[in-house]
């Protein structure tokens, strides 16, 4: 099959809207399954976790493929709760097109506004799919419209329905050759498209081969979305989006030979085998490739080996990856989702799509055991890269939440699969220690800390602030094989580990730590010496910089009715947020702005309150700010 006849199709919504029984629905209909599972009664394929078939929620993404003709099309069905938002962030970057699923009958949630406006913001092409039409209180023109308010303006229902709002709910394609269908699809692309417009204007007519072709390409662009009516229960309309699944555009295939890929999907079976799921963009892969694997940490960019003992094609009987497809790599412990397949040489990291979580919470288990609470939580951080597992000065674990019942989960999991019972301390924000000045501290050979014993080392360091997101770097003015290289990585790794609690303590962030002094005894000194006087010496040089506590912010961007402005610029004064743009418009009032993270639950909370539920929140990370005087 050539490589450009497969399509990576994301399947998102709120919660609650369809996105497990559509994906269900159509790998049955393809006949790429042969039976019909069910949400409630725990039998999708997607919803393969004992969590997940017991709540009846996605919580991670999961993948399974079809085939209409000569096209593969690979479906992720990602989790519609809030909580669970890093799970689509992550499969965002590896889609070539977007279902958005809507209910019929709840209509647009504040989630779905979110996730449409994430990805317009980044042009993915979207279809959306108007699901339960055949429920009662369904909707179809006033939903069109809302669609139209709250989502996107450029819309274009490709369906006709009959018998909505009852069990004999059917959606009928609808098609160019009749007159009044194409007279809608001109109007909706002459809207964004001028030729179109003129030809709208002052003739001739568009032909339904031209009206096609100017569809398809305002939809690849991610400027006009089709709308498709149909039910998930019934099957009502499911064909008209498989055929457009197929007449998408395939994935951009780079010409490049180097492997570049994302880890987008961890997976673990009852004996603790790994399997990372990774969408390839160029070169290709094979089992027992040497791979370079990259990632970010707060600490800044690590990059290292590994070789894939075993690869497996989703929906493929082939063990090589190309460009565009999507690879089930074995044999990878040390692979956790977001690492990236890259060139050594390339710089850059990504930002999130979604706000990350700023709510750490401490992990602690009834029986005690600490390290097997620690251990499963590393576990699940391989998927979940926001999760960032920490040990705590008193030992315990502790991890970044986004709300209750993410942490639900995690409880049930730790249960469920690691046989752990554990609870949860009340919740903080997580927030960095900037260096604020320059300090220098020295400790020559013999330095005694408290005890009977001194340490065969001389160990110097020098504090400076460096540029705001940077990282963190080590850096020398010694010479380099003044000290034996073990002595060398000793003071440097403990450096950095020691950077993770400032004199706040607060993680220390954006600053440079150089080297200005070293000495040994051999045969006498050893890197423990050197592990053990780093950090008293990086103490003292935090202390004379000084440091200044800054906590995460968001940047904001909400829309309000239009007689709620007085109401909703109260209340984001209440939560510390600085407003920095307003602007009025047909659908009411756009403000924009920064808010501490810490307020930004409370402000998504009392949104609704304040705008009768018609306001939308949309919020992603933005730095950090000091910290107020209280």
């Amino acid at each position: 099959m050539p490589i450009d006849r497969t399509r990576n199709i994301g399947i998102l919504a709120h919660v609650d809207a369809g996105k497990t029984s559509l994906t269900e629905r159509l790998l049955f209909d393809t006949g790429a399954i042969d039976r019909l599972g069910s949400v409630d009664a725990g039998t999708t394929r997607t919803d393969t976790g004992t969590i997940e078939r017991q709540r009846g929620i996605t919580v991670r993404s999961a993948v399974e493929s079809f085939r209409v003709g000569d096209t593969q099309v690979n479906v992720i069905d990602t989790p519609g709760h809030p909580d669970f938002v890093a799970e689509v962030d992550r499969v965002l970057g590896v889609l070539d097109a977007a279902v958005l699923v809507v209910s019929a009958v709840e209509g647009v949630q504040a989630h779905t506004r979110v996730l449409m406006r994430t990805v317009r913001e980044i042009r993915l092409p979207v279809l959306i799919f108007v699901n339960k039409i055949d429920r009662g209180g369904a909707r179809y023109g006033s939903l069109l419209s809302e669609l139209r308010k709250t989502v996107a303006p450029h819309l274009l229902s490709m369906t006709a329905v009959t018998g909505i709002g009852s069990g004999a709910a059917r959606a009928l394609p609808r098609s160019l050759d009749d007159p009044a269908f194409a007279a809608d699809t001109a109007e909706a692309l002459a809207d964004l498209d001028d030729t179109v417009l003129a030809r709208v204007v002052d003739g001739p007519a568009l032909t339904p081969h031209e009206l096609r072709a100017a569809l398809a390409e305002h939809t690849n662009a991610g400027a006009l979305h089709p709308v498709y009516f149909g039910s998930a229960r019934t099957g009502a309309g499911v064909a008209a989006l498989v055929d457009a699944l197929t007449g998408l555009p395939g994935p951009a295939i780079s010409t490049d030979t180097v492997a570049r890929g994302t880890v987008f999907a961890i997976d673990r079976d009852r004996s603790g085998g790994k399997t990372a799921y990774l969408r390839l963009f160029s070169g290709t892969v094979g089992p027992r490739d040497t791979l370079t694997v990259e990632r970010d940490e707060p600490e800044g960019r690590t990059r290292f080996p590994v070789r894939p003992t075993g690869l497996r094609v989703v929906g493929s009987a082939g063990n090589r990856l190309h460009a565009g497809q999507i690879g089930a790599l074995t044999g990878v412990d040390a692979v956790r989702v977001g690492d990236r397949l890259a060139d050594p040489s390339e710089t850059g990291t990504r930002r999130p799509y979604f706000a990350t979580p700023t709510l750490r919470s401490v992990v602690r288990t009834r029986d005690g055991d600490a390290a097997r609470v620690h251990a499963a939580l590393r576990q699940l951080a391989e998927r979940d890269t926001f999760l960032r597992v920490r040990t705590e000065p008193d030992g315990a674990t502790s991890v970044l939440l986004y709300g209750e019942i993410q942490r639900e989960i995690i409880a049930a999991t730790l249960a469920d699969e690691y046989g752990l019972e554990v609870s949860f301390d009340a919740a903080r924000i997580d927030c960095i220690e900037r260096v604020t000045g320059t300090g220098i501290a020295v400790e020559e050979m013999g330095y005694r800390a408290p005890g009977p014993h001194g340490f065969w080392a001389t160990v110097g360091l020098r504090v400076a602030p460096a540029p705001l997101g940077s990282g963190n770097a080590f850096d020398y003015e010694t010479e380099l094989g003044a000290l034996p290289r073990a002595l060398h990585t000793a003071i440097e790794e403990t450096v950095h580990a020691a950077l993770r609690r400032g004199p706040a303590g607060w993680p220390v962030r954006d600053c440079t730590v150089t080297l200005v002094r070293s000495g040994f005894a051999a045969p006498l000194s050893t890197a423990a010496d050197f592990r053990s006087l780093t950090p008293i010496v990086l103490a003292q040089a935090l202390r004379r910089a000084g440091t200044r506590v800054h906590e995460p912010t968001h940047a904001f961007d909400i829309a309000v009715p239009a007689d709620t402005f007085a109401a909703v610029t109260a209340l984001l004064a209440t939560l510390e947020a600085e407003i920095d743009t307003t602007a009025d418009g047909p659908a009411g009032w756009t403000i924009t702005g920064t808010i501490p993270a810490r307020t930004v639950r409370a402000a998504q909370q009392r949104l609704p309150g304040r705008t009768r539920g018609e306001g939308v929140w949309w919020s992603r990370p933005d730095g950090y700010r000091p910290v107020r005087p209280a």
